[in-house]
């Protein structure tokens, strides 16, 4: 059977398979591709080859597709072979199983090469659901399987584009041409999406700003974002996940999307960094919680002399006393490196050299003024060491106390009264009422580096925008935790 009355009888489909050295699209590459070129029911061509991947095949690659290191020796490399494969797949539909796999490796083969590659996609895994619904299971096995066709050699490129066809054709013939053509020209149509979500996903995405989750098997958290649209935002991880490996491991994995809306962008931004420290999604590295946080503290010695301490307790009503947010002492001691390296500040003060009689080490080199010996004047060692940690001082919170800023959107009945103090994000509430019962006394939250950067950008930075601000009377001190 084959398209007869309709556009898609002038479209040739390029059924295509490829076989790699494993699923990392960063630093595997490809062993084999077979393309079956399909159009108005006849095969109009095929092409296929081995490729040299320029690295080893490991035994259990090897083992599953039985191409091994032997056979691909004096096969092509992929530069020598993308121009001709270009041609084949021009003014093609590129088809594949899990298509997002075959469709992401040719991209960055072409991509390595300093070439771009693109092409209308299909994936036979998509069309299976949305013509078979009632089935749970899309893999090639299981399609072979339920429509009795053809046993092939599976895990091999010719082998696997000769079920997907077959599947294609089946299909066809069961549904027949007007189903088929309808579904086919939705998905080529919608935007791309994870063959594992269902095609209406970004349809009932809201267009507004919040928060969303991307949850895979078992109802495992993947990923936290957020977005000022989401709907475009979760659509714009699809169109570019074949260019990361962790993009690809998301996309594999993601069975749903879930998603809470906010009034504006900075209560999704808090509600973003509240859930990632909370809920440790497993493809958020950025913006986890700290397992600690250390800062440092400028006190006088007995002589006068300012030294550096590192701290670990950092009270937020004096963060004017503390200069720098670090995660970790490694990197405390870092920026102290380099504080001392562009400004003769004196290491042993800094405390990056054991407390000992005479000079410190760097006094030998010429890089401290003496301060160590007491032969640099306390007053002007002290105001060097001021200017060289300035751009480390914490700011002090500018209010008496909490602060509500209130965040609204149109259609949106109830605002966002986001209440913060000392840069920390107290609560979310949503009616004057219960900003009104509101107390922080008994409340426990923690300091957080991300929120403290995230709250002074955005309520004292050069582009600070908020559109109410209400101070509030002092409530209650909360129970602050330190990571």
């Amino acid at each position: 059977m084959a398209f007869k009355n309709s556009d898609l009888s002038k479209i040739t489909f390029a059924f295509l398979d490829i076989e790699t050295t494993g699923g990392n699209v960063s630093h595997d590459r490809i062993t084999e591709i077979g393309i079956r070129l399909w159009r108005a029911g006849e095969t109009v061509g095929e092409w296929q080859t081995l490729l040299n991947p320029g690295t080893r095949i490991s035994p259990f690659i090897e083992q599953l597709t039985g191409i091994s290191n032997d056979m691909v020796a004096d096969a092509p490399l992929f530069e020598t072979i993308a121009d001709e494969l270009e041609e084949q797949l021009r003014d093609t539909v590129f088809v594949a199983h899990n298509a997002r796999f075959d469709y992401g490796f040719i991209k960055s083969e072409f991509r390595k090469l300093g070439r771009l590659f693109s092409a209308r996609v299909l994936c036979t895994v998509k069309l299976s659901r949305r013509l078979y619904p009632e089935f749970r299971k899309h893999n090639m096995d299981a399609l072979i399987e339920r429509h009795g066709l053809e046993q092939v050699q599976r895990h091999r490129a010719m082998g696997d584009v000769s079920a997907m066809l077959a599947f294609f054709e089946n299909a066809l013939a069961d549904k027949g041409e007007e189903q088929i053509e309808k579904a086919v020209a939705e998905l080529l149509q919608r935007p791309s999406l994870p063959s594992h979500l269902p095609f209406d996903t970004l349809k009932d995405l809201p267009r507004s700003p919040g928060v969303y989750r991307f949850y895979g098997e078992n109802d495992v958290l993947l990923y936290v974002g957020k977005s000022t649209n989401i709907a475009q935002r979760v659509a714009s991880h699809f169109s570019g996940d074949h260019n990361t490996t962790r993009g690809v491991r998301i996309s594999e994995s993601l069975r749903r999307v879930e998603c809470t809306e906010t009034a504006g962008e900075l209560g999704a931004l808090l509600l973003e960094l509240r859930e990632i420290k909370a809920l440790n999604p497993l493809f958020n590295r950025r913006s986890r919680a700290a397992k600690s946080l250390v800062s440092i503290e400028l006190t006088p010695n007995d002589s006068g002399y300012l030294q550096a301490r590192l701290v670990r307790k950092i009270e937020p009503h004096r963060l004017a006393s503390y200069y720098g947010l670090f995660r970790s002492k490694r990197d405390a001691e870092r920026a102290l490196s380099g504080i001392a390296a562009k400004n003769e500040v004196c290491n042993r003060l800094l405390g990056l050299e054991p407390e000992r009689e005479g000079a410190c080490f760097q006094r030998a080199l010429g890089r401290c003024k003496g301060a160590c010996e007491g032969t640099e004047d306390v007053a002007r060692y002290n105001l060097r060491v001021q200017i060289a940690f300035h751009e480390l001082r914490l700011r002090t919170w500018p209010w008496k106390g909490p602060v509500a800023i209130v965040e609204r959107r149109e259609g949106r009945e109830k605002p966002d009264i986001l209440v913060v103090y000392n840069w920390m994000h107290v609560a979310t509430l949503h009616d004057e009422q219960s900003l009104h019962d509101l107390s922080l006394r008994g409340q426990s939250i923690t300091f957080d580096l991300d929120s403290y950067n995230l709250l002074v950008k955005a309520l004292m930075g050069r582009n600070a925008k908020v559109d109410s601000l209400i101070e509030l009377p002092a409530v209650g001190e909360p129970d602050v935790l330190m990571p």
